[in-house]
C-alpha cells in the first residue's frame, strides 16, 4: 500500500502524459499527410479510405479510455485515503477532505486528455469524408 501511496500520482500522471504525447503526435502526423495527399494516386475507394483513416483508431482510443485512467487514479486515491484513515483511528475532516481533493485530481486531468482527443478525432474525421468526396467528384468528372 505505502507503494501505491507513494507513486500514484506519478504512475496516473505518466499514462496520461503518454497519452497526451501520442495524441498530439498522431493529429500533427495526420493534418500533416492530410495537407500534402495527392488524391489522384489512389485508383480505389478503399485504399483512400484505408490511407485517410490510419491513425485515427489511436486518436479515438485516445479520448474514450483516457477518463477511465483518471477513474481509476481517482478510485485508488479514495481508496488511498480510507485506508489512511482506518489506520490512523482519528477521523479529521480536513484529512478526508484533502485526500478527497487530490484523487479527483485524476479524473480531472483524465477529461483534459479526453475533450481534446474527441475534439481533434471529429475534426479529422470531417476531413476524411472531405478527401472522399472530393477524389469521387474528380473520379466521375473524368
Amino acid at each position: 500500500m505505502e507503494f501505491l501511496k507513494e507513486y500514484l500520482d506519478y504512475l496516473i500522471l505518466g499514462i496520461l502524459g503518454l497519452m497526451s504525447f501520442v495524441l498530439v503526435w498522431m493529429v500533427v502526423e495526420r493534418y500533416l499527410y492530410f495537407r500534402k495527399v495527392e488524391l489522384d494516386a489512389f485508383t480505389s475507394e478503399d485504399s483512400l479510405n484505408i490511407a485517410l483513416t490510419q491513425h485515427l483508431t489511436i486518436i479515438s482510443s485516445i479520448g474514450s479510455n483516457a477518463p477511465y485512467v483518471g477513474l481509476l487514479g481517482t478510485v485508488l486515491g479514495i481508496l488511498i485515503t480510507f485506508y489512511d484513515i482506518g489506520q490512523g483511528g482519528a477521523i479529521e475532516p480536513s484529512a478526508i477532505m484533502l485526500g478527497l481533493a487530490l484523487a479527483l485530481k485524476a479524473t480531472a486531468l483524465g477529461l483534459v486528455v479526453a475533450i481534446p482527443a474527441i475534439l481533434f478525432y471529429n475534426a479529422l474525421l470531417r476531413r476524411v469524408e472531405v478527401l472522399q468526396a472530393r477524389w469521387r467528384d474528380r473520379r466521375s468528372a473524368n
